[in-house]
């Protein structure tokens, strides 16, 4: 681990925190959980828990540092905290610009990714840039960063457009679309299908479950198990009398057709 290194206050537009370097390379900015809550209109107690539950995502002395794990108990101060805060926290999380943009991914909200493209342009990178005199490098990267989030924007709007299409069709279309935005190619998502249990497709043919399953048999539509095809495929669930698995018939689709076809074709 570098060398810690607490900077001062910082201020990003309306936004003041603790900066600090080191930690995770020489000159490297890094934030405090504590102030990314504030920043976020989050509860420390939130941002942690979200850290912890999805801690293997997150590399320690890469993405993230304890600093409980890595400070002596009598530097609280020099980082903003009471004693009581230092001594009743579980963990005191301290991220890297790498580990910020993990956590945006998790907090999911539109505003995360404007006040990512500010602390990346004016905190994480602006001042090394300045360091090093290249200021090409800083508006390169802003150009980038701005391009990406645009595009994750438009993917999300997307995403969200196709899952309230009722058009399996337009929804595929409005997915490949949306992959387009964040890969750069036409890939064709496969789509989620509709799966009905036995009772289900009862109720839709007015046939008992009993009786769907013998019509399946005699159409011959279940495949060998553990296998599926286009009419449906066999899963695993538990026995309705046991705690034993047993193997079920779902019904795609295309099963669901096939047998409202023989149950239509029948003598009334």
């Amino acid at each position: 681990m570098k060398k810690l290194k607490v900077i001062g206050q910082e201020h990003i537009g309306k936004y003041e925190f603790t900066g600090i370097e080191g930690g995770f390379g020489k000159d490297k900015k890094a934030m405090l959980v504590k102030d990314i809550a504030v920043i976020h209109g989050r509860p420390v107690k939130k941002i942690n828990e979200l850290i912890n539950n999805n801690l293997k995502r997150f590399k320690t002395e890469i993405d993230l540092l304890d600093l409980k794990q890595v400070l002596s108990n009598d530097l609280f101060l020099q980082y903003g905290f009471t004693k009581a805060q230092w001594g009743n926290a579980n963990n005191i999380y301290l991220l890297s610009e790498r580990g910020y943009s993990k956590l945006l991914k998790i907090l999911e909200d539109d505003t995360a990714w404007e006040i990512y493209d500010q602390l990346v342009d004016n905190y994480f990178n602006m001042r090394q840039s300045i360091k090093e005199n290249q200021p090409s490098l800083l508006a390169g990267k802003r150009l980038e960063i701005m391009e990406k989030n645009a595009a994750t924007r438009k993917a999300n709007l997307l995403y969200k457009i196709a899952m309230a299409s009722q058009s399996d069709s337009s929804q595929q279309t409005l997915l490949a679309d949306a992959a387009k935005e964040l890969t750069g190619e036409m890939t064709i998502p496969v789509m989620k299908r509709n799966e009905y249990s036995a009772s289900e497709v009862g109720k839709l043919v007015g046939k008992s479950a009993n009786m769907v399953g013998r019509i399946c048999n005699k159409l011959g539509l279940k495949a060998e198990q553990p296998g599926q095809n286009k009419f449906g495929r066999w899963s695993n669930s538990k026995s309705q009398h046991s705690d034993k698995e047993v193997p079920q018939w779902l019904y795609f689709d295309e099963g669901v057709k096939a047998i409202k076809d023989y149950v239509a074709k029948q003598p009334a």
